[in-house]
């Protein structure tokens, strides 16, 4: 049995296409749960039957937004066939992405202890 040649990084680049068609097809999208919507990453499976979409949400309810986007992911499956020139078009599966909002509560904790010891060494120099 003869196998096809693997296209070398195949699988990143559908990816990262599905990524950018997937971005313009959900800003389409007219339901009001699915507020403003960046998505961070799409891992595509070995045999790209699936798709994880990983999204963060600038504004409103993650959970309501995720349930949205995953009853949307026929609609936005389908507008990805018109737009890929792939075979197979992977079933989407959408997942709130929660690293940006881990990043920014590091922040406010770096922010934070950077302040308080500021303020302490402050206090440490006066009193000499």
């Amino acid at each position: 049995m003869r196998h096809k040649r693997s296209i070398p990084n195949r699988g990143l680049r559908i990816a990262d296409q599905i990524q950018r068609d997937l971005a313009g097809l959900i800003r389409e999208l007219k339901d009001p749960r699915i507020g403003m919507v960046t998505l961070n990453a799409v891992e595509v499976s070995v045999d790209y039957a699936h798709a994880k979409v990983y999204f963060s949400l600038l504004i409103g309810d993650p959970q309501e937004c995720e349930a949205a986007l995953n009853e949307a992911a026929g609609y936005l499956r389908n507008g990805l066939f018109k737009r890929l020139q792939i075979h197979t078009v992977p079933t989407l599966h959408f997942q709130f992405d929660r690293t940006t909002e881990r990043a920014a509560d590091m922040n406010a904790l770096i922010a934070r202890a950077n302040a308080t010891r500021a303020l302490d060494s402050d206090d440490g120099g006066s009193q000499d």
